[in-house]
């Protein structure tokens, strides 16, 4: 296993400009927003036919109530009630072009355009990365689409029985702080883990974090000894601030500030170098007591936007035999990795960029390749059927 200080956040691909902005003088929209006054009652009675869907009702998101209404070069969505007071009754919340190409203003009023208009089932409608629930006039759903909304709205793992052989496992992020949530859900469905017969775990979308966030999956799926590759970290007096930092974080235990000291001991000893800080071992190999009869099998399931520290977490569980992935090919952001981020001089802006590279390049590479599905899911499948794709094949 890799060290506490080892964590591959993917934060656009792995580099990123940031702007810094005074918090005397915060950054406001210039745009006003687009009004558009309209009642409640009046968009019920603006929807053509209550009894087949359509975009047009009322919708809500977060808290937000919205209503859609038809207009000329697309639709309008127009805010009916929120929680937040910087939206008022009128403000039109996001426009849906002919195309379906729209953008969606976010709580601060900033744009966030999506290049297609979704609407999963009768009473999911997904715009980017934000999914709304239709209030009005709502409609019997088939349980996929229904069940794959929530899916990608989540922002916390959860567990699912799908049916007496299948458990479903969803994990949005592996950042440090899902760490808690996954290891609690571990624990509390332990018994029931281990006597069902297929585990489906979907991490679409799940673009990385710390290693540390997986690790407690890994027994639950383990068949055989797993070979972890590790990295090789430059170092500078500014890469090294990075590390100095953990040695401050709250909570850490006398051998993690001891494992810790000894890398940063390391790391000075060879200014200008690729260090590695696992004693030179370019493999480490982690033997486990105890195999798990059940799960006896279990799905991954993958897309183009799983990256980094969900790489590393693929690279480690497809090397047990009760493991299959499902899909289509990762990111493909992993080989350099270990993300800090700079301030400029000018305190103008911040620079994300990685300060370690992979002992399997070239040999292995991942970036720009990505890693390929057992068992690709091609594009005549429909995203919310993805799951019960898996399903079917685990169970026939």
């Amino acid at each position: 296993m890799t060290t506490v200080f080892n964590t591959c956040t993917n934060i656009g691909a792995h580099h990123a400009i940031i702007p810094v902005y005074d918090a005397q003088s915060p950054v406001s929209n210039s745009t006003s927003p687009e009004m558009l006054s309209i009642s409640e009652e009046e968009v019920k009675q603006s929807i053509p036919d209550v009894s087949k869907p359509s975009l047009e009702g009322i919708w809500t998101t977060a808290a937000y109530k919205i209503g859609i209404v038809k207009k000329e070069e697309g639709y309008k969505g127009v805010i009916l009630s929120a929680g937040n007071k910087a939206w008022k009754p009128g403000y039109v919340k996001f426009n849906i072009a002919a195309d379906s190409t729209g953008v969606f203003y976010m709580g601060d009023f900033s744009p966030n355009k999506f290049d297609k208009a979704v609407l999963w089932g009768k009473n999911t409608l997904q715009l980017g990365s934000i999914f709304l629930k239709r209030g009005y006039p709502a409609f019997p759903d088939d349980t996929a689409a229904a069940l794959y909304a929530r899916e990608m709205a989540a922002s916390e793992p959860f567990i699912e029985q799908l049916s007496d052989k299948t458990l479903l496992f969803r994990i949005p992020t592996f950042e440090t702080y899902a760490k808690h949530d996954i290891d609690s859900l571990l624990k509390v469905n332990d018994p029931l883990l281990k006597r069902t017969e297929n585990l489906v775990i979907d991490i679409r979308g799940n673009g990385g974090g710390s290693d540390i966030s997986y690790y407690g999956i890994l027994p639950l799926i383990y068949t055989n000894p797993l070979r972890s590759v590790n990295t090789t970290f430059l170092s500078t007096p500014l890469n090294n601030r990075r590390m100095e930092g953990y040695l401050s974080m709250p909570g850490l235990s006398a051998s993690e500030k001891k494992d810790i000291e000894a890398a940063l001991k390391a790391l000075r000893a060879h200014p200008g170098q690729f260090v590695n800080l696992n004693n030179g071992r370019i493999v480490d190999v982690t033997k486990l007591d105890t195999i798990f009869p059940l799960p006896k099998n279990v799905a991954i399931i993958i897309n183009n936007q799983n990256g980094s520290t969900a790489e590393e977490f693929l690279l480690a569980a497809k090397q047990s035999k009760k493991v299959k992935l499902f899909g289509t090919t990762t990111q493909g952001v992993l080989d350099i990795s270990n993300m800090y981020v700079a301030e400029s001089p000018d305190h103008q802006f911040k620079l994300g960029y990685c300060l370690s590279k992979s002992l399997r390049i070239p040999d292995l590479a991942i970036d720009g390749k990505g890693i390929m599905p057992d068992y690709y899911i091609d594009k005549s499948i429909p995203d919310s059927q993805w799951l019960m794709h898996v399903v079917g094949i685990l169970e026939q």
